[in-house]
């Protein structure tokens, strides 16, 4: 991989002083370090209160590395709007989806990540944030114009839905009552819901990113990326029992590495 991958959209003034200190460069990279030691763990784990424990753990950490490596490379406005329209977003678009079954589908949660607003635990909306950033990240790195990024990076985002949506129910996160197509026993509805809610939020973060003004080091989003890909063909083949959503998420995601790859060569 070359050492610096994307453009960034920074405010040199916000950015630069950050980005140019290595220590304070550092703390992505700890946290992304810290996110892959844990994901190793979480299949060894017996289901049950510590692995719930621990899936709120990767959240928070995962979405720590996105928001850090965000505020570094691209700035604070950049980073809060990240927060912004992913944490806050998800968060309330998941709210609207318990609530009145739109537009995912009829689903719910149970009592096992912690704290809930509205029925809604609010790590969910650290979900959105974690993947939403690489996503982000990945679409740039492919390239193209506004419309093209905002398309890739909503299928960069939502194709991990293929893994995680079939995983969290499995583990008892929460359940789906709809009725219908499903793939990989998760309603057809909840993946569709999934890329346009993904794309408005690429084409939002677009939006707001300052002009092109400096490379960034971006190894430890599309690093991630990677990782969440590979990781979780291997835990769903192996370790969940999940074979369905190993080659549908693997066709799905991978159609965004491939593409990923072939522009980091």
């Amino acid at each position: 991989m070359v050492a610096t991958v994307g453009m960034s959209h920074a405010d040199p003034s916000l950015d630069q002083p950050l980005a140019s200190a290595t220590v304070v460069r550092l703390v992505p990279v700890a946290l992304a370090t810290a996110v892959v030691a844990l994901q190793i763990a979480y299949p060894l784990i017996e289901q049950g209160p510590a692995r719930d424990r621990l899936t709120v753990g990767i959240v928070v950490c995962f979405a720590a590395a996105s928001l850090t490596h965000a505020l570094l490379w691209r700035g604070a406005t950049f980073a809060v709007a990240l927060f912004v329209t992913t944490a806050l977003g998800g968060l309330a678009i998941e709210m609207i989806g318990v609530s009145t079954g739109l537009p995912f589908g009829e689903y719910r949660y149970l009592d096992s990540l912690g704290a809930q607003l509205l029925d809604v635990p609010l790590v969910v909306g650290l979900a959105w944030t974690m993947m939403a950033y690489p996503a982000y990240v990945v679409s740039e790195v492919i390239g193209g114009g506004t419309a093209r990024l905002a398309l890739v990076g909503g299928w960069a985002l939502a194709s991990w839905d293929l893994f995680l949506d079939p995983q969290m129910v499995q583990a008892g996160h929460w359940r789906w009552e709809t009725v219908g197509p499903a793939v990989a026993d998760i309603p057809v509805t909840n993946y569709l819901a999934w890329f346009v809610v993904a794309v408005v939020m690429m084409a939002t973060l677009r939006a707001v990113a300052p002009a092109e003004s400096a490379v960034a080091d971006d190894r430890i989003p599309v690093a991630l990326y990677l990782w969440t890909y590979a990781s979780s063909v291997m835990a769903h083949a192996v370790f969940f029992g999940l074979p369905t959503s190993a080659v549908v998420g693997g066709i799905g995601m991978g159609v965004v590495v491939v593409a990923l790859v072939r522009a980091l060569r």
